[in-house]
């Protein structure tokens, strides 16, 4: 096997591909350029991208809004991560982990940073009091799943989701070690809607929304083109889930928001009120 690769004695970093990530990647942390955020006239700004980690955040803003919390209005401003917006100074000022999304909240008068998806999704749900069982094993097996979708996405994601899709070259044994545990993961979930309306039971929590941008969405065949290959119609209780979540409202509208591709009815660039939404979705076909 003279084409093995053999690691070098240390490491170098080499960013060439063709893959639309391979520019922007690098093995340091901090801010590639100065460059402000822009801020709106809502207590809380959001900073995102709508990829399936920013997606969980502006559905749970969504479902807040829609129970009439009127606290929870927000601005949401897109974050380029193509063209390196995740490193300017003002985003590195909020999140100095440079990945989105990253929320400000003034709330209370002081600016209080939050980054990381499920800080974000707990931050919201402890203010805002929905979603979040407050005690029990009702709170403890949320949690229990929260963090569970947070140490088993980057498997679907920069795992399989990059050598199956985005990688310059598809190569067998990471397809098939990722797809592996991409199933198993999928196998996992399913039992666990096997016995439950909800991930964590009969009530929709941050943990449902923090797991259907990714794993609905991917049985949905809306994440890597992969339903087929992955043979998602065989997890009929995490279908069953994702088909009733798609229909709830503050999902219809927390996925599409800060959204710069796909059709033109599911691209939010920016949201700043309900009727930046409302004009999205009136341009979708009936």
């Amino acid at each position: 096997m003279s084409n093995q690769y053999v690691p070098p004695k240390i490491w170098i970093h080499n960013n060439d591909g063709g893959n639309k990530w391979a520019n922007i990647n690098r093995p340091v942390s901090g801010a590639t350029h100065e460059k402000e955020l822009p801020v709106g006239e809502h207590a809380i700004q959001l900073y995102s991208l709508g990829t399936p980690n920013g997606q969980k955040v502006t559905i749970l803003l969504e479902e807040l809004l829609a129970l009439g919390i009127k606290e929870a209005e927000y601005d949401a401003y897109l974050i380029n991560i193509g063209e390196g917006d995740q490193f300017s100074s003002g985003f590195v000022a909020v999140n100095p982990n440079s990945k989105i999304p990253a929320l400000v909240d003034k709330t209370t008068g002081e600016a209080v940073n939050v980054f990381e998806s499920a800080s974000i999704l707990v931050h919201l749900a402890e203010k805002f009091g929905h979603f979040l069982p407050t005690s029990g094993n009702a709170r403890t097996t949320t949690f229990n799943w929260l963090f569970w979708a947070q140490g088993s996405a980057p498997f679907l994601g920069g795992g399989f989701g990059h050598f199956y899709a985005y990688a310059d070259e598809k190569l067998e044994y990471p397809i098939n070690r990722f797809a592996m545990e991409a199933k198993r993961q999928l196998d996992v979930l399913d039992k666990q809607l096997a016995k439950n309306t909800y991930v964590a039971g009969d009530q929709i929590t941050i943990a449902d929304m923090a797991i259907f941008p990714w794993y609905g969405n991917l049985v949905l065949g809306n994440l890597y083109d992969a339903a087929e290959f992955l043979q998602v119609e065989n997890y009929t209780h995490i279908m069953r889930w994702a088909n009733m979540l798609e229909k709830r409202p503050g999902v219809q509208r927390g996925r599409i928001i800060n959204r710069a591709f796909g059709e033109e009815w599911e691209q939010v660039s920016e949201r700043h009120s309900a009727e930046d939404i409302d004009k999205a979705l009136a341009k979708k076909p009936k």
